[in-house]
C-alpha cells in the first residue's frame, strides 16, 4: 500500500520543525524546506495553524503510544526508566519544538489552543493508571501523575538548556527512587 501522502507530509513538516523552530516561517517557507509546494500544505492541513497543531498532535501522540505500551511492563521502576529513556531522546530532536508550541498553548495563540488541555491532560489519566496499579488510590495517583509529568518536563527544559544528560538522568533516578512504592 503507498504511503498517505498528508502522513509523508506530516512527518516531513516534524522533522523540518524540529530543526528550524516555528518562528514566523510561512506555509510557503515551509513548503520550501520540506520540498513540497504550500498548495499541497494547504490542501492537507489547511492552513499553517492547522500544520502546527497536527505536528504537535503527531509528536504527543507517539510518547503516549510509548507509554501504553510500557505500561504492561510488570515492574513500574523499569517502566518508568524506559519511558524517560525514550523520551530523552526524543526531546533532544522535538524538545524544542514542542517547548515553543507550548509557550504559543500559553500565549492562546490559535493554532495551539487545543495544547492547552492535551498537553497536560492527555497525560495525567494514563499516569494516574500506571499509579492505580501500584495500589495507590485514584485520586492520589492523579496528584502523583502530575507531580510524575511536572518533574520529567522540567528536567527535560534542564537537558535542553545545559545538555547534561548524566545529571537529568540522576535526578530522573532520584525522582524514581523516591516515588516508587515497595
Amino acid at each position: 500500500m503507498p504511503p498517505d501522502p498528508r502522513e509523508s507530509l506530516l512527518h516531513k513538516a516534524i522533522d523540518w520543525f524540529a530543526v528550524s523552530g516555528v518562528g514566523d516561517t510561512s506555509l510557503r517557507g515551509v513548503a520550501a524546506g520540506i520540498g513540497t509546494s504550500h498548495r499541497m500544505l494547504i490542501h492537507h492541513f489547511g492552513s499553517r495553524d492547522g500544520l502546527l497543531t497536527a505536528v504537535v498532535a503527531a509528536v504527543e501522540a507517539d510518547q503516549r503510544r510509548l507509554l501504553a505500551e510500557l505500561s504492561d511492563v510488570e515492574d513500574p521502576e523499569t517502566a518508568g526508566w524506559e519511558f524517560w529513556r525514550s523520551v530523552c531522546d526524543a526531546a533532544l530532536v522535538y524538545g524544542p519544538l514542542l517547548y515553543e508550541l507550548s509557550a504559543h498553548a500559553m500565549q492562546h495563540r490559535p493554532h495551539a489552543e487545543s495544547l492547552r488541555a492535551s498537553l497536560i491532560g492527555d497525560w495525567i489519566g494514563p499516569l494516574a493508571l500506571l499509579w492505580e496499579r501500584t495500589g495507590v488510590a485514584p485520586a492520589e495517583a492523579q496528584e502523583r501523575a502530575r507531580l510524575d509529568l511536572a518533574v520529567a518536563r522540567g528536567l527535560l527544559q534542564d537537558l535542553l538548556l545545559t545538555g547534561d544528560r548524566t545529571a537529568v538522568d540522576r535526578a530522573m533516578r532520584r525522582h524514581l527512587d523516591n516515588s516508587i512504592i515497595r
